[in-house]
């Protein structure tokens, strides 16, 4: 699974205000011909990108290519179950990539369409935010 090698920081807080807006970068296809846009903002798991990767490589039978565009570098925390408030923030969980509308989170290359949107769906029911399949305009050899 995806995580940071080292972080300048364990912990993070929790920043509920880094959802709004459409994203400005990692908003076009910059690799592949075929890819997977997120619609709705959220914070995708390195569990569920592992998840949807697998989903893909599995439908394309390891044909292809296949580029991750996103990264979970946000350390999420959890304190155990029926500990008392106070006593400080609870041990880092796992790590989450925060997705904005306009994110392209998969991109693919190197099979044919209909096999590329059959995979982007495996990988899209794997994922806590809504999708869509996207093209680019001009088909890369």
């Amino acid at each position: 699974m995806l995580q940071p090698a080292r972080t300048k920081y364990r912990k993070h807080h929790r920043g509920r205000g880094q959802f709004a807006g459409v994203a400005t970068r990692c908003n076009a296809l910059a690799y592949g011909s075929y890819g997977l846009k997120c619609q709705e903002a959220g914070e995708i798991t390195s569990r569920q990108l592992e998840a949807a990767r697998r989903a893909i490589a599995h439908e394309a039978q390891r044909g292809g290519k296949i580029w991750i565009r996103i990264f979970p570098h946000k350390a999420i925390t959890r304190k155990s179950p029926e500990v008392p408030m106070g006593s400080g923030k609870g041990a880092v969980e796992f790590y989450a990539a925060v997705v904005k509308p306009g994110t392209v989170i998969f991109e693919m290359d190197g099979v044919p369409e209909h096999l590329a949107k059959e995979a982007f769906r495996l990988a899209a029911h794997k994922l806590p935010v809504a999708t869509k399949f996207i093209q680019s305009l001009h088909k890369h050899a």
